[in-house]
C-alpha cells in the first residue's frame, strides 16, 4: 500500500503519433476510414455467422468470436488516438490510463489464445476429421472460449498490478498515443529492471510460445495434407493459409513489442499502429477474400437486404 500512496501523477500526456498538424489531420482521416471498415467488416462476419445456418460450425463460431475481439481490441485505443489527433494536448487521466492497460491486455491475450484454438480446430478437422464432431461439439467450444478470456483476464489482471505497483511522482510524457505497461513503466520513479523482466516472462513467453505452438500445428496440418486428395489438399490450404496469415500479422507486433520491453526503437510506433489498427481490419477480409463460403454468405445477406427494402418500399 506504501507505494500506492506515493503516487502522484494524476494524468498522462501523449505525444502522439506526430507534431505536424497536417499530417494529423491525414492520419485522422485515415484512421478513421480504417476503424469504420473494421468495425462494418467484422460486425459483418458476426451477423453471416449468426444468420448462415451452414456457418453454424465451430470454425465460424471461433471466426466470429475473433471478430468481436478484432472490434473491442481497436475500440481500446483508436477511438482515443482519433480524439489525439485533432487536440493539441493529447492527456490521460492516470485511472483511465491503467484501465485502458487491462482491456488492451484482455483483448490481446484472448485473441492469442483464440487463434491457438482456431489452430487446434483445423489440426482436428484435417487430421482426424472422423472424430471432429465428438472432439469440437459445441459444448467443448463454448469451454474454450469461456477459457481464454478467463487466461486473457488473469494475464491482464498481472500486467496491470505489475504497473500500478510502481510509483509514478514526477515525469508524465508517453512517447505514444496509448497507454501499454512497457511505455508507462519507464515513468516509474523508482527501478523497473525486475518489473521489465516479468514483462518479458509474461507477455513476451506467452506471445513467442503459443505463436511457436500455432506453426507447429500448421506444419503437422501440411504434413498430413499429403494423404487428401487434390481437392480436399487445396480447400484446407485456403482455409489454414487465412489462418496462418492473420497469426503472423497478429504475432509478429507482439513478439516484436513484448521480448524487449526495456528497449525503444523508432519503428515501434509504426508497429503499434499495424497491431492496434490495422490488423483488426485485416482480419475480415483475409477471411472474406480467400473464403468462397464467406463471399456466399456476405452476397446472400446483400440480397436479404435488397429483398427487404425493396419489399418495405
Amino acid at each position: 500500500m506504501d507505494t500506492l500512496n506515493q503516487t502522484r501523477v494524476t494524468e498522462f500526456v501523449f505525444l502522439g503519433l506526430t507534431d505536424n498538424w497536417v499530417l494529423e489531420i491525414l492520419f485522422f482521416m485515415a484512421f478513421s476510414a480504417i476503424y469504420v471498415l473494421t468495425l462494418l467488416g467484422n460486425i459483418l462476419i458476426i451477423i453471416a455467422t449468426v444468420f448462415t445456418p451452414s456457418f453454424h460450425t465451430p470454425m465460424y463460431f471461433f471466426l466470429s468470436n475473433l471478430s468481436f475481439i478484432d472490434i473491442c481490441h481497436s475500440s481500446v485505443t483508436v477511438p482515443k488516438m482519433l480524439e489525439g489527433l485533432l487536440l493539441e494536448r493529447k492527456t490521460i487521466s492516470f485511472d483511465n490510463c491503467i484501465t485502458q492497460l487491462f482491456f488492451l491486455h484482455l483483448f490481446a491475450c484472448a485473441e492469442i489464445f483464440l487463434l491457438i484454438i482456431m489452430a487446434y480446430d483445423r489440426y482436428v478437422a484435417i487430421c482426424t476429421p472422423l472424430h471432429y464432431p465428438n472432439v469440437m461439439n459445441m459444448r467443448v467450444c463454448v469451454q474454450l472460449v469461456f477459457a481464454l478470456w478467463l487466461g486473457g483476464t488473469v494475464h491482464s489482471l498481472g500486467q496491470t498490478f505489475l504497473t500500478i505497483r510502481l510509483p509514478y511522482c514526477g515525469p508524465n510524457i508517453i512517447d505514444s498515443y496509448f497507454c501499454d505497461v512497457p511505455v508507462v513503466i519507464k515513468l516509474a520513479c523508482t527501478d523497473t529492471y525486475l518489473t521489465g523482466i516479468l514483462i518479458v516472462s509474461n507477455s513476451g513467453t506467452i506471445s513467442l510460445a503459443c505463436f511457436l505452438a500455432v506453426v507447429t500445428s500448421y506444419t503437422v496440418i501440411l504434413v498430413s495434407l499429403r494423404k487428401h486428395s487434390a481437392e480436399g489438399r487445396w480447400k484446407a490450404l485456403s482455409t489454414c493459409s487465412a489462418h496462418f496469415m492473420v497469426v503472423a500479422l497478429f504475432f509478429g507486433p507482439c513478439i516484436f513489442i513484448y521480448t524487449r520491453p526495456d528497449t525503444s526503437f523508432s519503428i515501434d510506433k509504426v508497429v503499434s499502429v499495424f497491431y492496434t489498427v490495422v490488423t483488426p481490419l485485416l482480419n475480415p477480409f483475409i477471411y472474406t477474400l480467400r473464403n468462397e463460403e464467406v463471399k456466399s454468405a456476405m452476397k446472400q445477406l446483400r440480397q436479404r437486404q435488397v429483398f427487404f427494402t425493396k419489399s418495405y418500399i
